[in-house]
């Protein structure tokens, strides 16, 4: 997130000694992107941040894939997943490519036993049911209904949550997910016309600090293996840090919807962006006001990317028979639209209540065998007229 942010206790100057009261040296750690040219931020621990004892077990957790080259326009029953005791074995990934892996999860339990650090993706993580607490070594973020988490690849985290029902649409992103560049001016700050600016955004307040020494479990994330590694001391062990490079939660009803006379394109929903994909809010808004407005959106081809939505809340006037925790996937090349009756029905509509996350990528998704398993298999007719 291209904003600063300090937490904690630093030095007045970046790389120089900074001394524990027994007069010992803070490890400082610089925790950088994109090489030197991306966004960072320098931490400082009670303990090197470099000290593992072991190495227990590698395994690989790459989802299997059903098909490889889709065409079929699909529904996945997304609240179909059946929900799992621990965290990492609860998500489920049901459609990826070699930029993004969208992920549908149903987690019981809090992180109890173990820290987690995807080195692989950022993970942009969307709650629709339950609430709880992010911890991260960056500090802790308080979540519930309808936020995004956006967790930087490299963070190490565990989520706590307060009940057993909880549902989570995870986008992990091999490409670093910023806020639109369009709603940016060349400063970094989110422009007057930006749906949302950056007292919206919450930035981590609680550090949490251990000063410990033992054995404690980091399952790492690396090409789709887990490394289940034991550090020497506990992961949250800092002391302070600033930067731009930390986790942060924004929530979907504190994203102001644009509206205009004629119906809205896809953009004006944008919320993140990556150079491969983009992910869009649907909100609660008023419709279109020209006289002779279609509020239903038009029929159009998507030639350049895949289209992907996630319904959370509420009715979604262009399909008929959508029910929350359901995906939808329509796939580059072939035409999609609103469903037969469904422009009729908005006409003279004024304002919508639906909720709804969409991802667009711009590489073709591969149907995994465990998003295959929650299709319908019967999405690709619903736009046949009945006779």
């Amino acid at each position: 997130m291209p904003f600063y942010h300090k937490l904690g206790k630093i030095p007045p100057k970046r790389h120089t000694q900074f001394r524990k009261p027994d007069g010992s040296l803070y490890s400082e750690q610089l925790f950088g992107t994109v090489g030197f040219d991306g966004m960072y931020s320098n931490i400082y621990h009670e303990y090197r941040p470099t000290q593992v004892k072991e190495i227990l077990k590698q395994y690989n957790v790459a989802p299997k894939i059903a098909r490889a080259n889709n065409m079929e326009s699909l529904r996945l029953k997304g609240f179909d997943v059946k929900p799992e005791k621990d965290y990492l074995n609860s998500r489920k990934t049901v459609l990826t490519n070699s930029d993004c892996s969208i992920i549908l999860a149903a987690p019981q339990e809090s992180q109890k036993d173990y820290f987690y650090k995807n080195t692989d993706a950022d993970e942009l993580i969307f709650i629709h049911k339950g609430s709880g607490k992010l911890r991260t070594f960056l500090g802790n973020l308080d979540f519930k209904y309808g936020d995004y988490l956006l967790v930087p690849r490299g963070i190490i985290y565990k989520i706590d949550f307060d009940t057993e029902d909880n549902r989570l649409f995870i986008v992990e992103s091999r490409r670093p997910i910023y806020t639109p560049k369009r709603y940016r001016n060349w400063f970094g700050q989110l422009l007057e016309h930006s749906p949302y600016c950056e007292r919206d955004i919450r930035k981590p307040q609680e550090l949490e600090h251990h000063d410990e020494k033992g054995e404690f479990l980091v399952k790492v994330k690396k090409q789709d293996d887990i490394f289940e590694m034991v550090y020497a001391t506990h992961p949250f062990d800092v002391v302070g840090y600033d930067g731009y490079n930390f986790p942060y939660a924004f929530s979907i009803h504190d994203f102001e919807p644009i509206t205009g006379r004629i119906h809205q394109p896809p953009p004006v929903h944008q919320t993140f962006e990556t150079d491969a994909m983009v992910v869009c809010s649907f909100v609660p808004r008023l419709y279109d006001y020209h006289p002779l407005s279609i509020p239903a959106p038009y029929n159009h081809s998507n030639i350049d990317s895949d289209e992907v939505l996630y319904y959370v809340d509420g009715d979604f006037m262009s399909r008929n028979d959508i029910e929350a925790g359901q995906i939808t996937l329509h796939p580059a090349g072939i035409v999609h639209g609103p469903h037969p009756g469904a422009a009729e029905r908005s006409i003279g509509k004024t304002e919508t209540e639906e909720l709804a996350v969409m991802v667009d990528t711009f590489k073709p998704l591969q149907v995994t065998e465990d998003g295959l398993k929650l299709s319908d298999g019967t999405y690709y007719q619903s736009w046949l007229e009945k006779e």
